[in-house]
């Protein structure tokens, strides 16, 4: 994960294939890169007392990894992609952060194929956003926001 310091700080985790955004499937996930969303979460989260570490693998066991590395996060948002639907192993990761977690999805799984309708890892998130692109991210981040000055 990029970046690191003594502040607190938000984990934006995003799992398989996310590296193809802006290339990959345009019209469900549109033409921003995970570069372009990583850009505005972090100037975003440059106007407040948070860092940013955002990560991006393919392998359900590194983002496994990734989870449990940032048990210390104040909050954790995550798109699992394809994950969401599919891993335990993921589940059982979130479950161990004490932090909010919120899952981010750039379109809304409810209105695609239905094997897409369930989310295996919601019962660790607090919280969902889906459905608005790269935007998903920067409403996450409002929410992580609102749940931190909440406290």
């Amino acid at each position: 994960m990029n970046g690191s310091s003594a502040k607190p700080y938000i984990a934006v985790l995003n799992g398989p294939n996310l590296n193809l955004l802006g290339t990959r499937e345009p019209e469900t996930y549109g033409h921003d890169t995970l570069k372009d969303i990583e850009t505005r979460c972090a100037a975003k989260l440059a106007k407040t007392d948070y860092d940013l570490r955002f990560a991006q693998t393919n392998g359900e066991g590194e983002l496994v990894t990734l989870v449990q590395n940032c048990r210390d996060a104040s909050v954790v948002l995550i798109n699992a992609a394809g994950y969401t639907h599919t891993s335990v192993a993921l589940l059982d990761a979130l479950k161990t952060v004490e932090s909010p977690v919120i899952e981010v999805h750039l379109s809304n799984p409810a209105a695609r194929e239905s094997f897409r309708h369930h989310s295996v890892i919601a019962p660790a998130c607090t919280g969902v956003i889906a459905g608005f692109g790269a935007h998903s991210y920067l409403h996450a981040l409002d929410a992580a926001l609102a749940l931190l000055d909440a406290r």
